[in-house]
């Protein structure tokens, strides 16, 4: 179970100042919980991202403003991270906090495996049209990803759609099982450069002036 501990924090902080010291500011709201201000540390978040993602379930553990405050538990996902449009590093997190025993609907990315026949014998190039999927599971049924073998891709006609996609017991689809996840698109044919020889264009355009020249001077 990955547990992430966080501290409340009021509108009154000022969110550089928490930044500066090593944490996030992040909101939780959802499932039976009023919307409440925390901030966790960067360090922490980011090996927690790293393992749950975005779809699978944590326990943030949020400590009171004081310490007489006792500290709660709510089964959380991580459901948006606001990251520095140039450094990358996470500015804000939102937490949804979800119930255990109701399905929830979450963006799973997709992870493309094997090789596609047709790609190698040499017919196109491989493109995944889609990336991701929408799916409705329990949370303890929630996948961390889910894998697409392209390697049936053998002619260029073979299309992989959302419905051909074996999902883990427990995960019902949301996205339309007709959209196309990859194909192999036709190699484009190389179009062979020609050479324009200028010094032959030159020579010839010297030659006809001195042709020129030759029969004005005979009139």
């Amino acid at each position: 179970m990955n547990i992430l501990t966080a501290t409340k924090r009021s509108k009154a902080d000022k969110l550089e100042f928490i930044r500066s010291n090593g944490m996030i500011p992040a909101v939780v709201y959802g499932a039976q919980v009023e919307n409440t201000l925390v901030s966790v540390l960067s360090s922490t978040f980011a090996k927690t991202l790293k393992i749950a993602g975005e779809t699978s379930t944590i326990v943030l553990e949020i400590a009171g403003a004081t310490e007489k405050d006792k500290p709660i538990k709510i089964d959380v996902l991580i459901h948006e991270v606001q990251v520095h449009p140039v450094k990358g590093y996470p500015l804000h997190v939102d937490f949804l906090a979800i119930d255990m025993n109701k399905p929830v609907e979450v963006t799973i990315p997709l992870e493309f495996i094997g090789l596609a026949k047709a790609e190698k014998d040499g017919l196109g190039s491989l493109v995944k049209v889609l990336h991701e999927i929408d799916i409705e599971a329990l949370p303890k049924d929630l996948p961390h990803n889910i894998e697409v073998d392209v390697s049936g891709i053998t002619t260029l006609e073979d299309l992989i759609h959302v419905k051909d996609i074996k999902l883990p017991k427990g995960v019902t689809l949301v996205t339309d099982g007709e959209d196309v996840v990859a194909l192999v698109a036709a190699a484009k044919e190389e179009v062979e450069e020609v050479v324009v020889d200028l010094s032959a264009i030159e020579v010839e355009k010297k030659g006809k002036k001195e042709d020129e020249e030759e029969v004005a001077e005979t009139k």
